[in-house]
């Protein structure tokens, strides 16, 4: 935050600022990305306890959380009339890829950005805040993996300090960090002057490269060896973050990190039952659940109103 009131009393205009951030992150995610790549054992590691240079990095969707905290935020968003039902549609097809096809597309993490930046402009931070509340207290308690949950206990057993490390609104972050327990979270950071947002972000999606600058820069503040440290994904994005650590873990992980934690002797942990039937699920099937769910709430809405 300091480098932040840096750049404010520098006067740059938001652009500037956003352009210098995203430099700063980029240099210090390729910094990462030259150091040499760890190869890990495959068998369990203990956290050694009390070890104050040692800490666990967690990915959010998908690797602690059931899906993508993105689209639960729409879906909360919605019902309190934030956006359209054809919003609804796109965020449950972007669901609907991510449970299946286990990838986080590009396109469509930039598409959530926009729209989300978009509707939460010139609203205040304290009102989002509750929302997030309100929203991710009933999703913590059904959506998330118990085993991961039970990979981030046995870290805070050990005496570390747990964080975890997401795209999802910083907001958001904060909120599933502290209702596990974690020590603090890592997230995309929207723009607010005197508690309004103004629809931008500071320097960018903290997503594939960005985190492993995140985690870098963290790992200096709070003098942390990250070769004693631990980091779990699931996705490939995430490999920068993963080759930071002397324990990466690779958690549900998608085909293309499956791949490369194979080649690198990293320890895979899958969560899941089913997971070849629902890869090779009928597109209909998909179509039909997104058009249910759609239905399922157009229905409450309804019986709402009567």
């Amino acid at each position: 935050m300091a480098a932040l009131r840096r750049l404010t009393q520098a006067r740059r205009t938001p652009t500037e600022r956003t352009a210098l951030a995203g430099e700063a992150a980029a240099e210090a995610a390729e910094a990462a990305l030259r150091a040499v790549p760890r190869r890990a054992p495959k068998e369990d590691h203990t956290p050694t306890p009390g070890d104050p240079q040692a800490a666990a990095f967690f990915d959010c969707d998908n690797t602690i959380l059931r899906g993508a905290a993105i689209f639960y935020l729409g879906i909360g968003l919605y019902r309190r009339r934030f956006f359209s039902r054809w919003d609804v549609v796109r965020f449950a097809w972007q669901q609907a890829s991510f449970r299946l096809l286990g990838s986080e597309d590009p396109a469509h993490i930039a598409d959530a950005q926009d729209t989300a930046l978009g509707l939460v402009a010139g609203k205040r931070t304290a009102e989002l805040e509750q929302i997030c509340e309100e929203i991710f207290e009933q999703v913590i308690a059904e959506k998330i993996w118990p085993g991961t949950r039970a990979l981030v206990q046995l870290h805070l057993d050990a005496g570390q300090r747990v964080w975890l490390v997401t795209a999802a609104p910083l907001e958001v972050a904060r909120i599933i960090a502290r209702q596990l327990g974690m020590t603090g979270a890592l997230g995309t950071v929207a723009e607010a002057v005197d508690g309004v947002y103004t629809g931008r972000l500071v320097g960018g999606l903290l997503h594939g490269e960005a985190k492993a600058a995140a985690v870098s820069a963290l790992a200096r503040r709070e003098q942390l060896d990250l070769s004693h440290c631990a980091a779990f994904s699931d996705s490939a994005n995430d490999i920068p973050m993963l080759a930071l650590v002397g324990h990466p873990y690779v958690v549900n992980p998608d085909a293309t990190l499956r791949r490369h934690a194979r080649r690198m002797g990293w320890r895979i942990r899958d969560f899941r039952t089913g997971r070849k039937a629902a890869r090779i699920g009928l597109p209909a099937a998909a179509a039909l659940g997104i058009l249910a769910g759609l239905a399922a709430i157009t229905l409450a809405e309804r019986r709402k109103r009567r």
